[in-house]
């Protein structure tokens, strides 16, 4: 299967015997831009200060660069990227009916990678999927973040429903601790936001690169004092199906910047 097809079975509708809506926490949803200064917004706005836009760049010549015992790049099965790659950040997270379980957008890639390229599977949060990622996201800018979360995808959002919710840490925190209770009043340096995930792959000006939001979800267990599960694990995939549709509607950012 690969990534263009995931992405539309994943914007598949199963209209019969689907769940009742989930009840909305957040109705009026805001883009972590609006809690950022207006220095990185200046940033990010302007693709020639945007140091993620290096990532896009790399991540374009990944895309047309053959690799794997096949001797294919990406661009041999899905052609124009601004074509073929319209849509599909903004799709993502999404059911993979082969497999039978939600996937990612870096997910996707490396079974892309593998299946069709013969190449090695990326590890999760590297240079160079942070960088593919980044490129493919790129082509959904503006567009609205839409997920399926019907049919047999309805369980996996469940169970981030279920992360979300549940407290955690030495710190006995939920996610909406911080992004529900609290958005908007300052942490130390930082202004909380709702946590929408509309803008990832993002750079992080601490971080210095761009990072993926499994390894933003880390390090946000990790400030409450609990053992977060692994990247590309179950746990913090489900997790970001369901924040997936907490910014529904939001403008796809990516590559956004954000302190």
């Amino acid at each position: 299967m690969t990534l263009g097809t995931a992405a539309l079975a994943a914007g598949i509708a199963f209209a019969q015997g689907s769940a009742p809506e989930p009840q909305r926490t957040i109705t009026d949803p805001q883009s972590g831009r609006h809690f950022a200064t207006p220095e990185t917004l200046a940033i990010q706005d302007d693709d020639f200060q945007n140091p993620a836009m290096l990532w896009a760049e790399e991540g374009e010549l990944a895309w047309n660069r053959a690799e794997g015992t096949e001797g294919k790049s990406c661009a041999s099965c899905h052609n124009d990227a601004t074509q073929t790659m319209r849509g599909v950040r903004a799709r993502m997270p999404g059911y993979h009916p082969r497999l039978q379980r939600v996937v990612t957008l870096e997910q996707q890639i490396n079974i892309c990678r593998t299946e069709h390229m013969g190449a090695p599977a990326l590890p999760i949060d590297s240079r160079p999927l942070n960088a593919m990622t980044t490129f493919v996201a790129l082509q959904s800018r503006g567009m609205p973040v839409n997920v399926d979360i019907s049919g047999p995808a309805r369980s996996a959002f469940d169970a981030g429903e279920r992360f979300y919710n549940t407290r955690r840490g030495q710190l006995d925190m939920r996610c909406g601790s911080c992004h529900e209770d609290n958005f908007g009043r300052s942490l130390r340096a930082d202004l909380l936001s709702q946590g929408m995930t509309n803008g990832f792959p993002t750079y992080r000006l601490k971080e210095q690169r761009v990072i993926s939001l499994q390894f933003r979800l880390q390090g946000c267990v990790n400030d409450v004092r609990g053992e977060p599960p692994p990247m590309a694990g179950e746990d913090f995939t489900n997790l970001e199906f369901y924040l997936a549709w907490r910014a529904q509607g939001l403008p796809v950012e990516s590559p956004s910047v954000r302190r």
